[in-house]
């Protein structure tokens, strides 16, 4: 509710500052370039905030997982393809089992853990500021576990490793410090382990590590 009645506002005060660029953005000079530092700042900052509430509204009402047989490779793929259309300069790869059983999972809410680490890892790319990069997954699926390995050249792990996944702690200018938490929490709902390492030769290593099986209904496990 709190995150519904800040998100209220946001759309009119971006639309007055757009309104303002629209209207007033022809003003030459000092003032003028005054002016949109101002109005962009307005509409950059809101930008951020809407971005904020929305990752709070998540993590804060996550759904109940819906477990089911699925084909954990495809959940991979197509996590990956969404950043790899919109970013050409980085080079993507997908290793997956040659015919993969099935995994019982929460196809969305895996997608989501998947999404977040890959754009994490894109993030971490454009940190290190060298143009291009390279982001890998890897899915192995054995009797008893199936291990998700996203792998990046980018800028590399903090120092202060051990908060990664503390709600709202980041690193990143802007960052909510949601996405690891929330990545976590689905993990967790999965029975499963996630793990970070340095990344030979440079960037990180994520692994999301789940049992293949039936996992415990969600109203039987201690609170």
């Amino acid at each position: 509710r709190i995150a519904h009645e800040i998100k209220n506002p946001l759309t009119p005060i971006q639309l007055a500052a757009e309104r303002l660029q629209g209207r007033f953005g022809s003003i030459d000079g000092k003032d003028g370039e005054t002016f949109a530092k101002l109005t962009s700042t307005i509409v950059r900052q809101v930008g951020d905030l809407r971005r904020m509430v929305d990752e709070f509204s998540s993590f804060a009402r996550m759904p109940r997982p819906t477990f089911r047989p699925e084909n954990l490779g495809d959940v991979l793929r197509q996590s990956l393809f969404l950043h790899e259309v919109a970013r050409p300069d980085i080079r993507f790869s997908v290793q997956l089992p040659d015919a993969p059983e099935p995994v019982v999972c929460d196809r969305r809410l895996l997608a989501q853990a998947f999404t977040n680490i890959v754009k994490n890892a894109v993030e971490a790319i454009e940190r290190r500021g060298q143009g291009g990069g390279t982001i890998g997954a890897v899915l192995e699926i054995g009797d008893a576990v199936a291990e998700i390995a996203i792998s990046d050249d980018g800028a590399g792990l903090p120092a202060d490793r051990d908060t990664l996944t503390e709600p709202y702690v980041t690193s990143r200018e802007g960052g909510t410090g949601l996405g690891l938490a929330i990545v976590k929490k689905i993990v967790e709902e999965h029975e499963g382990a996630l793990g970070f390492a340095d990344r030979p030769g440079g960037g990180t290593i994520v692994t999301i590590t789940i049992p293949v099986g039936a996992k415990s209904p969600v109203d039987e496990r201690p609170v």
